[in-house]
């Protein structure tokens, strides 16, 4: 729905400064986005609108956009409560709409929120409040100050002395200090710069895995302290294992007050002072506290998102092993390894149970159901979920390659996060209704690997494990850059429109999961799209949606080539006229990278599609609907190294990047447990953000500096290694081999009978 909500001026240039970001290019990206257009749609198609920003930019501007909306609405409440009150002044007025921080302005309403009963309040019902003004304005009197305070002296009032008097005007003053806007705002400051979080363990409690152990006593700068050690000591803190403060020395605040509060010197003064450093202990101090606490706590949750968007961007476009026919092995001892068959479309085979590794080690057994499977069905690849027995089962699968010499049979480990969370979603039911949880899974890791994008969009992103302290951070925010992001990688690579399933469908652009469901049951019905238009046809698909979600939707072979590509169909025109100046047909245009050089930008150009918008058409001509992920590799594990104790330190070995934090980055090396590479061992030069060494899904060599298999703890170092072996991404299709000659499946299956049974 369109946002009738217009900031002020004031507000949109503060957010174009902030952003650095023209403020042309902020207004329109603000209507376009009101007026229903999606963040992918807006980057990709009004780049000229825009200014050519980017979906980060654009996403940051529609971050903004919420924030200060929101807070126009508080702010509007905030008016409406002190007009009631009937307090609100033209210059309280004015700094309330001026106001740019949700903080700052709970600052400024602060004396007119209700509140309960305050020691302030009792003062004040006692007659108390114009000897507070008399200390507070400081002024010469003839009356010395003990006199003028046993004026108040009240049996009535229950003012029993002098010296009650003025306890009770600096209960007043006090709080009038802390209810000063100007004051809070530069304490807030002031802790945040100078204060220093400090944790300690609470007495009694019980930290048995010792994962508190480093906050027992800790101490660290507020200003510095990271985002991961923040929620560490947080979540301490929430499982009542750590207490923590943010302390800073009150000799600091307190002069500053005084500096504010104190203009000359007089009997007043000490009265004063004493309600200064009163303000600061009994009410500042708590209140500044808090607030310093959330502001850490925001910080350190968009930082954690931060990462954990960009690990999570980084796995869905990890290189798609493509259409192949592939057989997974989900691995299990006791209850065996199930094992699925896909075809090259994703379309379930076949399945069954095999026992190669104990207690029964059916290896023989083992053997023949995995090449019989191969051969039936043509498989190209075995994807293995990397759980419990993964380097075992993925010794014995290579085995078999190894000896039935099927050189075109590549085998890899597949991260299998969040499968068992597919595998019992209503998604996984709906299209296995009569398929075991195991073997859902096993169908998971299969279709990991021939495409991560289309099978990973089927699970709560939270669930794919790439994150890090994900449950203690904001979760509606989490949630919020999640499924952004999941949609951000959807609409780059494409969606095949007449293969694509509901749970891929739902995150294009413009499409919601209603109308996500029903292109698939119109697909079901009238059966393969043709022609792009033909989504009008679907009932509740509008020229409003179609507008947003088009370009991103591709037909294979369809009426139109252009159908197949990335340009919009609202650009369809100005490739006619590309092609008719050029006196070809828009096929012989596709896909002719030479044809499409010759074009001259500047003839086309129009009011309605600028040089930004034919310059991505005219690439797109050159490679439609072109992949912009990486070609797919296989990590190679060393065949020797299963398990922690095999690891030695010194030992060069190549890996996959599976998680990136703020403090370093972790990696598979076969052994079931991830190994990290501290931030200081990612590169010799200095690293501030571990994404910019290394990303998840990333092949990279390492070398192992230690490995304990009691504590489970692997330290890898990239940095140790020589210039030639210094990690970097990896391309090319996995090696196909042509074995020089084919065995039978029947002598196959005799020899590796015979040699598994002699084992």
């Amino acid at each position: 729905m369109p946002q009738s909500t217009q900031l002020p001026t004031h507000i949109l240039i503060h957010i174009a400064e902030q952003l650095n970001i023209p403020l042309k290019s902020l207004v329109a990206t603000i209507t376009l986005l009101d007026e229903g257009g999606t963040v992918p749609f807006v980057a990709r198609y009004r780049k000229e609108a825009t200014g050519n920003l980017d979906e980060l930019g654009i996403g940051s501007i529609a971050e903004k956009l919420q924030y200060f909306r929101e807070l126009d609405e508080r702010r509007e409440t905030v008016l409406a409560t002190i007009e009631e009150q009937g307090k609100l002044t033209p210059e309280l007025k004015a700094k309330v709409e001026a106001v740019l921080d949700r903080s700052e302005l709970e600052d400024l309403y602060l004396p007119y929120k209700p509140k309960r009963r305050t020691k302030a309040m009792i003062a004040r019902e006692k007659g108390l409040g114009p000897l507070a003004e008399y200390l507070w304005k400081q002024q010469s009197s003839d009356l010395p100050l003990e006199v003028y305070a046993q004026t108040f002296v009240s049996e009535e009032k229950a003012v029993a002395s002098s010296a009650e008097a003025l306890e009770g005007a600096r209960h007043i003053i006090a709080e009038q200090i802390n209810e000063t806007a100007e004051f809070r705002k530069h304490l807030r400051q002031l802790m945040m710069n100078e204060g220093v979080v400090v944790s300690k363990t609470v007495d009694g409690a019980n930290d048995p895995e010792g994962k508190f152990q480093m906050y027992a006593d800790y101490r660290e700068p507020a200003a510095k302290i990271p985002s991961h050690r923040m929620l560490a000591i947080r979540r301490g803190a929430n499982e009542n294992i750590l207490y923590f403060q943010i302390e800073l020395d009150s000799d600091r605040p307190v002069a500053y007050l005084k500096s504010r509060i104190l203009q000359q010197t007089g009997d007043w003064t000490p009265q004063l002072e004493t309600a200064i450093e009163d303000a600061w202990k009994r009410l500042l101090n708590n209140s500044i506290q808090t607030d310093v606490r959330l502001e850490l706590k925001d910080r350190s949750d968009l930082e954690a998102i931060r990462v954990f968007r960009e690990n999570l961007q980084n796995l869905l476009l990890t290189a798609p092993a493509g259409m192949i026919a592939v057989l997974a092995v989900d691995p299990g001892l006791r209850t065996g390894c199930k094992i699925a068959v896909v075809d090259a479309t994703g379309k379930f085979l076949d399945h069954g149970v095999i026992y190669p590794l104990p207690p029964k080690n059916d290896l023989p057994g083992a053997a023949a159901t995995l090449l019989t499977l191969i051969h039936k069905y043509n498989v190209r690849a075995i994807a293995i979920g990397n759980g419990t027995g993964s380097r075992e089962a993925s010794a014995f699968v290579q085995d078999i390659l190894r000896e039935a010499k099927l050189g075109t049979v590549f085998s890899v480990v597949v991260n299998e996060s969040g499968a068992s969370i597919y595998s019992a979603s209503e998604i996984a039911r709906q299209e296995f209704p009569n398929l075991d949880l195991t073997v859902r899974g096993a169908i998971s890791i299969a279709r990991r690997l021939q495409d991560p994008l289309a099978e990973l969009v089927k699970i709560d992103p939270k669930s794919i494990g790439v994150g890090q302290y994900q449950h203690d951070v904001d979760q509606r925010k989490l949630n919020d850059a999640l499924t952004g992001t999941v949609e951000t990688c959807v609409n780059r690579v494409g969606v095949d429109l007449n293969t694509a399933s509901f749970a891929l469908l739902r995150y294009v652009a413009g499409i919601n999961e209603r109308t996500a469901q029903k292109i698939v049951d119109f697909r079901n019905e009238h059966g393969a799209f043709r022609s792009r238009v033909q989504l009008m046809a679907v009932s509740g698909f509008g020229p409003k949606t179609f507008e947003q979600a088009a370009g991103f939707l591709r037909i294979r072979n369809g009426e139109n080539p252009l159908d197949g590509t990335a340009v919009h169909p609202e650009s369809y025109p100005v490739v006619e006229n590309i092609a008719q100046s050029l006196n070809v047909e828009i096929a012989q245009l596709v896909a002719n990278p030479a044809l499409v050089s010759s074009i001259r930008i500047e003839n086309f150009q129009n009011e309605s599609t600028g040089v930004l918008t034919l310059r991505d058409i005219l690439e797109e001509l050159k490679k439609p609907g072109r992949d912009p992920r990486d070609r797919f590799v296989v990590p190679q594990f060393r065949a020797d190294i299963k398990k922690i104790g095999d690891l030695e330190p010194g030992m060069i070995l190549e890996g996959a990047v599976t998680n990136v934090t703020n403090f370093g980055a972790f990696v598979d090396v076969g052994v079931h447990q991830d190994g990290l590479v501290h931030v200081s061992e990612l590169s010799n030069r200095f690293v501030k953000d571990p994404n910019e060494a290394v990303k998840v899904g990333q092949i990279v060599k390492v070398k192992v500096l230690s490995a304990d298999p009691k504590t489970k703890r692997i330290a890898l170092s990239i940095k140790a290694l020589q210039a030639s072996d210094l990690p970097k991404i990896k391309h090319g299709a996995p090696p196909q081999r042509s074995p020089k000659s084919q065995p039978t499946l029947d002598d196959k299956l005799a020899s590796l009978s015979n040699r598994f049974r002699t084992r």
